[in-house]
């Protein structure tokens, strides 16, 4: 389990540079859903296409982050 730990939270820069890319991707398939509800209705197919990708990419980045803080507890428990 530790070796999968190293491996997700071993940048955790990185991690939230991909969550954050997410979460921004997501405020923009949000707004597209939300323009697609009052004017043409391709607005929100476009923006689900914008969502799915968001939400793994931040997914991604959120789980790296989460790793590098759970291997940092497990390391501090050993000494």
């Amino acid at each position: 389990m530790n070796r999968l730990l190293e491996k997700l939270g071993q940048n955790p820069q990185r991690s939230l540079s991909f969550f954050m890319r997410g979460l921004g991707l997501f405020i923009i398939g949000a707004l597209l859903i939300f323009v697609g509800y009052y004017f043409h209705h391709y607005w929100q197919i476009v923006g689900l296409c914008f969502l799915i990708p968001a939400i793994l990419l931040a997914a991604y980045g959120y789980i790296g982050m989460f790793a590098n803080r759970l291997l940092n507890i497990f390391q501090r428990r050993k000494y």
